[in-house]
């Protein structure tokens, strides 16, 4: 969960590595560092951003080097652990685990190596160093040393000896090459490449590649040179910029209603859903589905969470949504004709990744994948595909992923529901109509920021939040307190509302604010009922009501009505309104709120 950019051109590439690392930040913030030659090797680290990094970097210059920023896995945040890690005039920098790093360390200590970090990627420099005595090549002895590597890595190698190129490798976590005028490149991300080209090309598993001023070359982990395609990116350099908006995740909560646009592109002009909308072979596919299995993460699983509903409801499909890391690590039982379901905003999540490789060596082979990036590994291995359009998301916690994987999972609702003959020309009529005037409604939600502003200024002081909803608004519920939790450090708990008196409710008091969901549907006055327990103990009640829901507004008990019931797809709306409030909590406490502690954007470990 770091991010790493290599650069070798005909100018000075400080300011490029410093500012793609400025760009990879979201991947981790814990420290940074960077490696140049120039007239010999020369690095600087420091502990905490990158800015700290920039301010020892004024006026060095050199036109090849390496960059690095952290997200702590193996030993603490410090500057003894900030990469690039060295190995006698060589310096690597790593993204990843390298899961058998141990024997490895052990074994070239033996051989006299001194380890001076706790890291795993200081195991990396010395077995390249070790390679070299050999193998006097550099590229070689990276790509043997890369087959002695069990876990996931991404690495740029520099040389003092070879200052004319620079050597790239991964197998699990994300990299790509930049080609420009005057150099090339390479980056976790199509974000820090921006600044110097748009034409990038994507490593697979297992590729190395040699990096010089005018040319690239990869070969295969057995060495025989391959080729991949050059992509000229759709990604503009505006849409990574901050712009007018204090912070990313606030660009991104108000960028929602032109990401459902987008997202929702294909059916604009449509008169009916199809297949086709998940790939050329989709038809095939979803034809022969019985079953639905969703594999996902954090926010993604909430996702998937909220289609449950959808696909049992619409599609009549019987669904199961499991957390990925766990997926794996458990027996299960195989079915061919179920639909297994993996969501991603990157792409490139670990356990997601490893799930979805899981479920294909059991033999379930009809696997969709729903992702932000077209060409992430995620994306590679699954059979089809839908690509949400939300652009590039930078701040930590998730929204405009979150709302277009709604949609995404709604279309694909609607697809398995007209494939099964259970959706009648009316409804899908009625749903296509809502989906179309979807960005238009959550335009007016993001117009109730004031008085959620207000609210959060009530409760930003508070220790601790519960979160209530049902039915398909229990994930909503969900959702919103992950959200709190992740930028504000409030400690935020969702249930199902009717589960409150099996034991929440006696956290309730008047200290402890209680968010709950109310949309205008069939679990209403279930949930009326709920919102009594809860004021007959005490507690004060934040209620973002439908239009139509007649709660009324009393001592305790505050209500937000929204603009509009949205039946359905009513949780994407509702869960603008809890983004804003987590915001505008994080704001009031002053914390980094793109940046919080102990997280990282982009989840390429275990």
């Amino acid at each position: 969960m770091c991010g790493i950019v290599t650069a070798i051109a005909t100018r000075n590439v400080v300011p490029v590595l410093l500012e793609g690392l400025r760009k990879l930040e979201y991947r981790g913030y814990d420290s940074a560092g960077l490696a140049v030659l120039n007239g010999g090797l020369h690095r600087l680290r420091a502990a905490g951003r990158v800015a700290d990094l920039a301010a020892r970097a004024e006026g060095l210059s050199a036109d090849i080097g390496i960059a690095h920023t952290r997200w702590a896995t193996h030993g603490v945040p410090s500057e003894r652990n900030a990469h690039p890690h060295i190995s006698e005039g060589l310096a690597v920098v790593h993204n990843g685990i390298i899961e058998n790093f141990e024997a490895i360390k052990r074994d070239l200590e033996g051989r006299g190596y001194r380890f001076e970090s706790e890291t795993d990627t200081e195991a990396i420099a010395h077995l390249v160093h070790s390679k070299l005595q050999t193998t006097p090549d550099l590229f070689e002895a990276v790509r043997l040393a890369c087959l002695d590597l069990v876990g996931a890595y991404a690495i740029g190698v520099l040389a003092e000896a070879e200052p004319t190129r620079a050597i790239v490798a991964r197998r699990g976590s994300p990299l790509l090459l930049g080609v420009g005028e005057d150099g090339m490149f390479a980056a976790s991300d199509t974000a820090a490449l921006l600044q110097v080209t748009r034409n990038v090309v994507y490593l697979e598993d297992g590729d190395v590649a040699e990096l010089t001023r005018t040319a690239y070359r990869i070969v295969r982990p057995d060495g025989e040179p391959v080729e991949r395609p050059v992509h000229v990116s759709s990604l503009s350099a505006d849409a990574v910029e901050l712009g007018q908006f204090r912070h990313y995740m606030q660009k991104e909560i108000f960028e929602q209603p032109q990401a459902l646009a987008n997202t929702l592109e294909l059916i604009a002009g449509g008169g009916s859903v199809s297949p086709q909308l998940f790939g050329s072979q989709a038809a095939e596919v979803l034809g022969g589905v019985r079953r639905v299995l969703v594999l996902a993460c954090g926010t993604s699983y909430h996702a998937g969470l909220v289609a449950r509903y959808w696909l049992e409801s619409v599609a009549k499909l019987p669904c199961t949504v499991e957390i990925a890391s766990e997926y794996r690590y458990r027996e299960s039982v195989p079915d061919g004709e179920t639909l297994v379901v993996v969501i991603s905003q990157s792409g490139e999540t670990a356990d997601t990744l490893a799930a979805l490789k899981h479920a294909k060596s059991l033999g379930m082979t009809r696997t969709l994948a729903v992702c932000n990036v077209p060409e992430s590994a995620i994306v590679r291995e699954a059979a089809l595909r839908f690509i949400t359009r939300a652009g590039p998301e930078i701040g930590v916690a998730s929204t405009k992923a979150f709302t277009t994987q709604l949609a995404a999972l709604a279309l694909l609702t609607l697809a398995l529901a007209k494939l099964n003959g259970r959706l009648s020309e009316a409804d899908e009529d009625r749903y296509l109509a809502a989906l179309r005037h979807l960005p238009v409604a959550v335009k007016k939600v993001l117009e109730l920021e004031p008085d959620i502003e207000r609210w959060a200024q009530r409760f930003a002081g508070k220790q601790h939040a519960l979160f209530l909803g049902r039915g398909r608004h229990w994930p909503i519920a969900m959702e919103g307190a992950l959200k709190l939790k992740e930028i504000s450090y409030i400690h935020a708990e969702a249930y199902a509302a009717g589960e409150l008196k099996h034991g929440p409710l006696a956290l309730v008091d008047r200290d402890m604010p209680v968010i709950a969901i109310a949309p205008n549907d069939e679990l209403l006055e279930k949930l009326k009922s709920n919102l009594q327990e809860v004021r007959a103990r005490g507690g004060e009640l934040y209620v973002f009501a439908d239009a139509g829901c007649e709660i009324p507004e009393s001592e305790g008990v505050h209500i937000l009505h929204m603009p509009e019931h949205y039946g359905m797809l009513s949780p994407v709306l509702h869960v603008v309104s809890l983004q804003l409030l987590s915001y505008h909590a994080a704001l009031v406490k002053g914390t980094d709120v793109d940046k919080p502690r102990n997280l990282a954007k982009s989840v390429t470990v275990e």
